[in-house]
């Protein structure tokens, strides 16, 4: 591939809790949301967007090329759901 290669590939992910229950209030869904900006930056992920939702996330990022869509939501759902457990942001345990 040549240096001056330019990629950008948006895609737009959705994932929801296990059997889409409501689990998120309204300070646990701000808080999500600002973790995974943080998150992805950190990961040189760009996300334009995220819309966390109680039972559902959208979000809108620029897939890296060193990646797969695959990784990239096992990334960010795998994260999120560790962060969430951790922080008892759920209640009982949050799938």
């Amino acid at each position: 591939m040549s240096l001056h290669s330019y990629s950008r590939c948006w895609v737009h992910l959705i994932w929801g809790t296990l059997n889409r229950e409501k689990l998120l209030n309204k300070d646990a869904v701000h808080s999500v949301s600002r973790y995974l900006n943080e998150y992805a930056k950190t990961k040189g992920i760009y996300m334009k967007i995220n819309y966390v939702n109680a039972d559902h996330v959208h979000a809108l990022v620029d897939l890296p090329t060193g990646l797969s869509v695959e990784e990239l939501m096992q990334l960010l759902k795998g994260s999120s759901s560790h962060w969430i457990n951790e922080n008892n942001l759920a209640p009982g345990k949050f799938a």
